[in-house]
């Protein structure tokens, strides 16, 4: 047993220890970003016809063998295809560089200066049941959502954020595009998601802030028209039901600890506010309707 176990080491070199810790770096950050992402169910899928196609063969269930054997030779395209979301948010992960944080860098003052105006805002937007929309835009630029909006590039204010989303601006309906301390565009048209699985209680703007989140690695601020629950939405995923120090917290852990944010900030939303499957269970107690 010695010799066998010195024969195997002794023909493995650095390059070999390298290469194995590589790939399994790689292995466990792909299960990681499934198991954050709803790729989840998919590879749950695919792993369900793996498994018929391995129990076909083992049967002689010749005829379900061969439909199986047969459609998995276009199985890469199709996993492509369903992935497409999934696989461009992962490379845009990769393509990450930390600018939002980096604006801020060493201008802690600054940073809690645009912080506390967006809780100011959503505070008055909350109490007041007046919708609102604001995308506070990370590294992958929405520059082509932008262009459908008005260009504003102002300083962030809690006044100016009032105005826009005001019952009476024309500006209203649409999504607030924040970049750095700045109010880069209003009355922006955003992508909605195509998901079927959300309650009803989530409208228009909810839905928006899903489908801008999953095209992108932005955060989005939502408040409800019909009951000014606050909301934020993070890579396709929605937390209702925050208050305004866990926004505050949510937002200072954004500008300010950029790097780490990614770690914490979907357990923070956990712990602070109801996740979408949670937040169905209270839909008996909202109000109805749309919340365009």
């Amino acid at each position: 047993m010695k010799d066998i176990f010195a024969n195997i080491t002794a023909n493995i070199t650095i390059f070999d220890i390298i290469d194995i810790l590589v790939v399994a770096f790689i292995v466990y950050k792909i299960l990681g970003f499934i198991r954050d992402s709803r790729a989840q169910q998919l590879v749950k899928g695919v792993l369900v016809l793996v498994a018929v196609f391995a129990l076909s063969g083992f049967l002689n269930l010749n005829t379900l063998n061969w439909i199986l054997r047969n459609a998995m030779t276009v199985g890469i395209l199709a996993v492509v295809i369903l992935f497409q979301p999934e696989l461009r948010r992962g490379l845009e992960r990769m393509g990450r560089t930390g600018l939002l944080a980096d604006r801020f860098m060493g201008d802690k003052n600054q940073a809690k200066s645009v912080v506390d105006s967006f809780v100011d805002a959503v505070n008055v937007f909350s109490s007041s049941r007046t919708g609102a929309l604001i995308v506070i835009e990370r590294e992958v630029s929405l520059g082509d959502i932008a262009e459908n909006g008005t260009i504003l590039n102002a300083d962030v204010s809690a006044e100016l954020l009032g105005n826009i989303f005001y019952k009476g601006s024309p500006l209203h309906d649409g999504a607030a595009i924040v970049r750095g301390d700045k109010i880069f565009a209003a009355g922006c048209v955003l992508p909605l998601t195509a998901r079927i699985d959300l309650g009803k209680e989530l409208g228009t703007r909810h839905r928006a802030a899903i489908g801008i989140t999953e095209n992108s690695d932005a955060v989005a601020i939502i408040v409800s028209e019909e009951n000014g629950i606050i909301s934020v939405a993070r890579d396709g995923k929605i937390s209702r039901f925050l208050d305004s120090k866990a926004l505050e917290k949510l937002l200072l852990t954004l500008y300010l600890d950029e790097e780490n944010e990614d770690k914490g900030i979907l357990s923070f939303l956990k712990k602070n506010g109801k996740t979408e499957k949670e937040s169905k269970g209270d839909s008996a107690a909202e109000t109805g309707g749309s919340d365009a």
